[in-house]
């Protein structure tokens, strides 16, 4: 089931299937290790649901929910 990065509940895994958007965000995600392939993990999510804070590569990256919105992922059961 694909379902877009903001939306991953935390403690959740997935995998990284596309990245939508265009021009210099995509470009940063693309920068920042968000890439198709990439294993996910949701560490912690704001109140409000932004930021979220996720591992990615090994490393803790936090990304505001209009980015984690062009992140396609495939949760993992």
């Amino acid at each position: 089931m694909l379902i877009s990065l903001d939306q991953l509940e935390k403690g959740e895994t997935g995998l990284v299937k596309s990245v939508n958007g265009e021009g210099r965000i995509r470009r940063r995600l693309f920068d920042m290790g968000v890439t198709p392939g990439a294993s996910v993990y949701l560490r912690k999510k704001a109140p409000l649901g932004d930021p979220i804070e996720i591992t990615i590569r090994g490393y803790e990256l936090s990304l505001r929910k209009v980015e984690a919105k062009m992140v396609m992922v495939e949760v993992n059961k």
